[in-house]
């Protein structure tokens, strides 16, 4: 028992020590480490006793104050005063004496360290351990003894509020150097630690300071599974594919690529033949408009004109912004070089907005990117007489609450007169 209760003791007073060399995050962490506790209860005075002397069992009465520090939410120190009474069982030789104690434990926080919080957040278990100074008194003589203590125990919690906690302790007590009998006999000299003494209470312990929750009930880093979660999340959507052309939307600096495109490792169309058009919507337009089908054969400037009308050439646009992205400004020097090489032909600039703001603003803006538009082709040298601006304000044709699809229409499209 006794090495069980050293054993006890020395890796609670290994745990206080360690409890000081804690991270920065712990010592900072967001709460309440004082505390104030109460009990009284009954004792059993185990030995030694002289030949005739008793107590009842459970013997009446004892007294318990403490004042508890937390380093942490699962060590710390506590001093506390404790009183016991003992007086002769009926039957017995008569005796009145007192016992007086002042200790300085470590204490664990027992169910932090064993996760209670992963079934209950109001019942909590404190072990505690330590050294003190004892005093005997005879009620009845001016007899005192004066002797050393050990102590150990086990404290039950209930969480009533963050401000209050039920208790009920379990404690023994060791006594070296005894040399009275709790029955006040003097027996020479004490030994070792031959006293021992059983104390329960039942208490409250109050919670000091300006914080929400006590140390007791705080569990830290309580949020890791969420941040967790969170990774997880932004992974997922990194890994989104909008365009379903198999590359990922972070990766993807061509976001609007039609589905069924032939793309490069970033995305973008690829295009053989090096004629602005992506290969994939030549193929489209040859497939349905081209020689073998029934509609009649068009020229490679009709099929041009057609993909522009189509809305296949189209420079896009970031969130609020009126100036195109850098992946499809290639589609405003597709349009040039279709109006250098059809003096005769103009262009009609359509701007449009997403459903995000109002509607009087969204259609400011969508002229202010057809506007933007026809800025760079005039500055290119194509006369300012052969591009008409329209501002076709929001598209209300997808999704609003989709970021994806948003994309898509925040656009300039382009219609050959």
């Amino acid at each position: 028992m006794k090495k069980i209760l050293l054993t006890l003791t020395f890796a609670l007073a290994l745990n206080s020590v360690s409890a000081q060399t804690e991270t920065v995050e712990t010592k900072n962490s967001d709460f309440n480490k004082w505390s104030i506790e109460l009990a009284g209860g009954f004792n059993k005075a185990q030995r030694p006793w002289t030949s005739g002397f008793r107590t009842d069992t459970p013997n009446f009465f004892v007294g318990d104050l403490g004042v508890r520090y937390m380093f942490n939410n699962q060590f710390g120190l506590k001093a506390d005063f404790g009183c016991n009474t003992f007086e002769e069982k009926n039957g017995t030789n008569n005796f009145s004496t007192r016992y007086y104690r002042v200790d300085l434990q470590g204490v664990a926080n027992l169910g932090r360290i064993m996760n209670f919080e992963t079934w209950t957040n109001t019942i909590g278990l404190l072990g505690h351990a330590g050294f003190g100074v004892a005093q005997l008194e005879d009620q009845n003589s001016a007899l005192t003894d004066k002797m050393a203590n050990f102590i150990v125990g086990v404290t039950g919690q209930v969480k009533l509020t963050n401000r209050i906690a039920l208790t009920a302790d379990l404690t023994t007590i060791l006594n070296a150097k005894q040399n009275a009998n709790f029955d006040a006999a003097l027996t020479g000299p004490g030994g070792g630690f031959e006293g021992i003494l059983f104390n329960g209470t039942v208490g409250v312990t109050v919670y000091l300071g300006k914080n929400a929750k006590h140390a007791d009930w705080v569990v830290l880093n309580d949020d890791r599974f969420s941040a967790i979660d969170a990774r997880f999340m932004a992974i997922e959507n990194k890994m989104l594919d909008s365009d379903k052309d198999g590359v990922a939307d972070y990766l993807d600096e061509e976001a609007n690529t039609p589905a069924g495109s032939l793309v490069d490792t970033k995305g973008k169309s690829i295009d053989k033949n090096n004629n602005g058009v992506a290969d994939a919507t030549e193929d489209f337009i040859l497939k349905n408009y081209g020689s073998g089908n029934t509609s009649p054969l068009l020229s490679n400037n009709e099929l041009i004109t057609s993909l522009i009308n189509g809305g296949y050439v189209a420079t896009y646009y970031d969130f609020n912004q009126s100036t195109p992205t850098s992946d499809s400004t290639g589609n405003t020097d597709f349009i040039l070089t279709y109006l250098r090489n059809n003096p005769s032909a103009s262009v009609e600039i359509t701007g449009h907005a997403d459903e995000i703001g109002s509607s009087a603003y969204n259609d400011k803006l969508s002229k202010a990117r057809a506007t933007n538009v026809k800025s760079t082709l005039t500055a290119a040298g194509i006369a300012e007489s052969r591009l008409t601006i329209v501002a076709a304000g929001e598209d209300t044709s997808v999704n609003k609450n989709s970021d994806a699809a948003r994309k898509l229409v925040r656009k300039v499209t382009f219609r050959v007169k």
